[in-house]
């Protein structure tokens, strides 16, 4: 009897728990939209099929809301709720159906590009956090900020020192960037839009049509729309190579 149970269950097939290497890893890097600040919805708790987050031990898990739970520097996390990572990794999962994909999420708040730069913490733990993982190769960043900087006109340089300093660090001269607009006619949307002119291997995503709940964030609906943009931007960027 026990021969015959123990004979079945070696032909059930195995269950992953996410703790496997996904196939293709994204950095999701910036301020609060991209940690995500929309309101969430019950179904918005079901773990995401074929996506994987890195956890606080940089080990690899089903990816489930909020993504941004296990930012090294996050705030709290009661503020963490929807952002443009659930759309990102649902979309790429959808298009590389035979791929598992596998998200770094390290998002602050409030944060300026400023505090992005090399040295500072966030670029630090964002760096920390992809070597603890293994230092797997990137298949691209993606990076939502510049609310904090909506005025600053030098925020393309600055720009492409974080872009740079990534390049360097992970070893990936020719990594993909990809950068969003912020909501409003903002200047810094100009200098978002213009990324592709000054640093190779880069593009941006519109927020047209786009909307937002506190003049800011982006409301469910928008930022689910804008993860999607962004993963339609990786796939339109990597079929021209």
């Amino acid at each position: 009897m026990w021969i015959r149970v123990l004979t079945l269950l070696l032909l059930i097939p195995t269950i992953s728990l996410g703790d496997e290497k996904p196939d293709m890893v994204f950095l999701m890097i910036g301020q609060s939209n991209m940690a995500g600040r929309a309101a969430m919805e019950p179904q918005d708790k079901t773990p995401f099929k074929g996506v994987q987050l890195l956890n606080a031990e940089s080990k690899w898990e089903q990816a489930v809301n909020p993504l941004n739970r296990y930012s090294a520097l996050r705030k709290d996390i009661s503020m963490q709720r929807i952002g443009p990572s659930a759309g990102f990794g649902t979309a790429i999962q959808a298009h590389f159906k035979d791929r598992s994909i596998g998200l770094i999420v390290n998002a602050r708040g409030g944060s300026s590009v400023n505090q992005w730069q090399p040295g500072m913490p966030l670029m630090a733990t964002s760096l920390k956090r992809w070597r603890e993982a293994g230092s797997p190769q990137l298949s691209a960043v993606i990076w939502h900020q510049g609310e904090s900087d909506a005025e600053d006109p030098e925020y393309l340089k600055k720009l492409s020192v974080v872009v740079n300093e990534i390049r360097s660090k992970v070893g990936q001269p020719d990594l993909l960037f990809i950068a969003g607009e912020v909501y409003g006619d903002r200047p810094v949307n100009g200098k978002i839009r213009a990324i592709g002119e000054h640093i190779p291997h880069t593009g941006f995503v519109s927020v047209k049509d786009l909307t937002v709940f506190d003049k800011v964030h982006f409301d469910r609906k928008s930022i689910l729309e804008l993860g999607r943009r962004y993963a339609q931007k990786y796939i339109e960027l990597t079929m021209k190579n």
